[in-house]
């Protein structure tokens, strides 16, 4: 202890009279004191902190998991023969007929034979089912069977995502085979998103293809 700071002390206070044993003493108490207030300052600024956390939370960038979570839905466009179409937001992995279900279903007139219903969509892959109409009759939809061939023979393209094989077979240079192929395809791959697409299909070439390109659409 430096008893000249005591003596200092004792001056400066007018304290003359007390010894130097209590002024040592309240010196340490003192000292206490500010230690004491000092740890609960520290403290108190280290729960603010802690406070002040949440609420900048929502600024920081979303985590993996958030991020992730956002993107388990994916959107397809539904039209053709069901209740109502229209765009849809699905769960990623949802298969066709789960997204028609969510356009509400097929109507009297689908055929459900023109789509895969238990095929995986894409994300903006287009789900278009087809409509069966009676043979020489025309209508709204996209016709199947004896109308689609009658378009076929008209002129009219055929569509290659929705052709049955028997439609498809009507092209010139198609066969049983080759028939059979492209809707082994599209049931295993998903649509066709360009008629180029066809040349995906084992045995049409570009030479074949060249010969479809005006006879085709997707």
């Amino acid at each position: 202890m430096d008893y000249s700071l005591l003596e200092d002390l004792k001056c400066r206070l007018n304290l003359s009279r007390v010894s130097k044993a209590a002024l040592a003493g309240i010196a340490v108490v003192l000292v206490m004191v500010a230690a004491l207030t000092a740890g609960r300052l520290i403290e108190a600024a280290a729960a603010n902190d802690f406070e002040m956390v949440p609420s900048s939370a929502s600024d920081a960038a979303p985590t993996p998991d958030e991020f992730n979570s956002r993107s388990e839905t994916i959107f397809v466009p539904v039209s053709g023969a069901v209740a109502n179409p229209g765009l849809y937001e699905v769960a990623k992995g949802a298969r066709v007929a789960d997204t028609i279900q969510a356009a509400g279903g097929l109507t009297e007139e689908a055929a459900p034979d023109s789509v895969n219903l238990a095929r995986v969509v894409d994300d903006g892959e287009q789900i278009r089912v087809a409509t069966q109409l009676p043979s020489g009759e025309s209508g709204g939809g996209v016709a199947t069977g004896a109308g689609m061939q009658a378009d076929s023979a008209a002129g009219m393209p055929v569509n290659i995502n929705i052709a049955t094989k028997e439609q498809l077979e009507s092209l010139p240079g198609v066969g049983d085979s080759t028939a059979a192929k492209i809707v082994a395809d599209r049931q295993a791959n998903g649509s066709f998103k360009t008629i180029e697409d066809l040349k995906r299909v084992s045995g049409i070439g570009d030479k074949k293809f060249e010969s479809l390109r005006d006879l085709i659409c997707v």
